[in-house]
């Protein structure tokens, strides 16, 4: 049973299913599912496909994560960075609006669950860690903007393109003197209600003695409020003969589940947008299931987490639809109306099914400015400048690293930030572990405990050299530990004894043992004996089997309150 549970997860949590459980997930799924049927529709649109697309990817994805994801509460379906990426991808390869669009979207999805569930099969979970999250909130920060830029079109009632910076407001600005009035007071009039609604509908909605909790859920529903009163207004007022840009016809119906259409030179084109679109969803996906788990103790698995979103991804290209993956916003409402277990997702998925077979011939009178309305305030969300002030007081590398990813974004579109994200991650990894924090220290009188001479007042023997290296020993490094130490010699030619304290060193790999040895035999051509303290098993056992220790100039101590008493004893015999 316990291998069918780790592969398949629902079959953990649904042997414990009970009605308390139904009666919560069943509320739940009811409050997001009023929130997601305005926010899939945006979505769609952001992503350039038709509107019912947005729902179609709101269904089956969430069955399948039900099924083999790990989160109890995490809503899968789309977002907002992964639809801008997905349309900034689908762009290169299809015009907007043809049948090729919608192939190459659900071609996209396809190669991106492959990905993901290759990823996860592989147990290639942990390369997110890989990943800065500074970098990333720059990467979502410089991305929320341009999603808001992108929909201020619809907002305008423009014709306008561009997937940056320079070409959205060049657009915009071409075609500032053809903006329609009726658009523009339809947009800013759900963007008020929607900022409003925030914080002065709860006030409102607690006035009717509901709870905080009850009215900060309930608000959730505003963007339907805003989609019922602009189609209402539409109708009333005759928007369509005033030009203003609506939904127009959605046909009714559940997507036809059918694989997508292979053509090897489009999974060339799509192939690098599909894995970039894959790892920014995963990073964000993780970052949020693990937040809710831990909130009720419990834990996701970042192995099978690759494995649901793969096949999530997967189910979403069957139904025709675009790349999804774990949302915070949906995610957090699912939480917080007291979702127990995934059942609220497949609950969840019925209903957007039923207002795709059902609700659909009214969207026909909804302005498009009012989903790109609900789309601008959900993103701005997203936008947050304090973590170059947070990264510049913290660390100057994190923050350079966080600006280049945001100008990149900003100036050269989504595909180009992801890339330079990645590798400003790579390289701040590189970077730190090359330049690991190196220490001389000594002893602090009256004590065992050695510490940085720079920080504290320590005793120091001139005649012995003691080192700390505060990382593992690999090839990246273990050359600017061998430099480190001979600038040390060089400025004291008094050292007869170097001690190496290995506190901190959890593994040396094969580059590093070459270097240690070099630098073994380089200081007994010296006269200047070698030794090692509070070497740790893995460590020693490695350094037994290369044979290291038999040639080994000085001894192995088991703490460094030894080597260094031992140490200055034998510099005071020879003296």
């Amino acid at each position: 049973m316990q291998s069918v549970a780790k592969f398949f997860p629902i079959a953990i949590w649904l042997r414990q299913y009970n009605r308390t459980a139904l009666s919560r997930d069943l509320m739940a799924a009811l409050i997001v599912t009023i929130m997601l049927i305005p926010q899939s529709l945006a979505y769609g649109l952001l992503a350039g496909v038709p509107a019912e697309v947005g729902l179609y990817a709101s269904i089956v994805p969430l069955l399948a994560y039900a099924v083999f994801g790990t989160s109890r509460t995490l809503s899968v379906g789309p977002v907002a960075v992964a639809s801008l990426m997905s349309a900034a991808a689908l762009s290169e390869v299809a015009l907007q609006g043809s049948a090729d669009y919608l192939v190459a979207a659900a071609l996209l999805a396809l190669l991106s669950g492959l990905f993901l569930s290759l990823m996860g099969l592989l147990r290639l979970g942990f390369l997110a860690n890989f990943l800065s999250h500074p970098v990333i909130s720059g990467f979502i920060t410089a991305s929320g903007i341009l999603i808001a830029l992108s929909q201020l079109r619809h907002i305008l009632g423009v014709g306008s393109n561009g997937d940056n910076l320079p070409a959205l407001l060049s657009g915009l600005a071409q075609n500032a003197a053809q903006w329609n009035g009726y658009t523009l007071a339809t947009g800013l009039a759900v963007i008020a209600f929607l900022y409003w609604s925030r914080a002065g509908a709860a006030r409102l909605l607690r006035g009717f003695n509901l709870s905080a909790h009850t009215a900060g859920l309930l608000t959730k529903a505003a963007p339907v409020v805003g989609v019922l009163a602009t189609i209402v207004a539409a109708m009333l007022l005759d928007f369509e003969a005033r030009g203003v840009a609506l939904v127009g016809e959605v046909p009714a119906g559940l997507p036809g589940l059918q694989l997508p259409r292979i053509d090897l030179a489009l999974i060339e084109a799509l192939l690098p947008a599909a894995i970039m679109i894959s790892i920014i969803g995963y990073v964000e996906s993780v970052s949020v299931g693990k937040t809710l788990a831990a909130k009720r103790r419990q834990r996701i698995d970042m192995n099978q987490e690759l494995v649901g979103l793969g096949v999530a991804n997967i189910g979403s290209a069957f139904s025709g639809a675009f790349p999804v993956t774990g949302g915070f916003s949906r995610s957090v409402v699912n939480f917080d109306a007291g979702a127990e277990t995934q059942m609220a997702s497949v609950f969840t998925a019925a209903g957007i099914a039923l207002a795709s077979i059902f609700l659909t011939p009214f969207l026909y009178y909804l302005p498009k400015a009012t989903l790109a309305a609900t789309i601008i305030v959900a993103v701005l969300t997203l936008v947050d400048f304090s973590i170059l002030k947070k990264t510049w007081r913290f660390s100057r590398s994190d923050f350079f690293a966080v600006l280049v990813t945001i100008v990149v974004t900003l100036l050269m579109g989504v595909e180009a930030g992801v890339a330079c994200g990645v590798g400003a991650s790579i390289s701040l990894f590189l970077f730190r572990t090359s330049k690991p924090h190196i220490a001389e220290v000594g002893l602090v009188e009256g004590t065992e405990h050695f510490r940085n001479i720079k920080r504290h007042k320590v005793l120091t023997v001139p005649e012995v050299l003691t080192i700390r290296v505060d990382e593992s020993l690999m090839f990246s490094n273990a050359a600017f530990l061998e430099e480190r130490i001979y600038a040390d010699l060089a400025s004291n030619d008094q050292v007869r004894q170097v001690i190496l304290m290995c506190s901190a060193i959890n593994e040396i790999d094969w580059s590093a043992l070459e270097v240690l040895e070099a630098l073994n035999e380089r200081l007994r051509e010296l006269g200047i004996t070698l030794h090692l303290s509070e070497v740790k098993g893995p460590v020693m056992d490695a350094l037994q089997r290369s044979g290291f220790l038999q040639q080994l100039s000085g001894s192995v101590y088991l703490t460094q309150y030894q080597a260094f008493n031992e140490a200055r004893a034998a510099v005071a015999d020879t003296a």
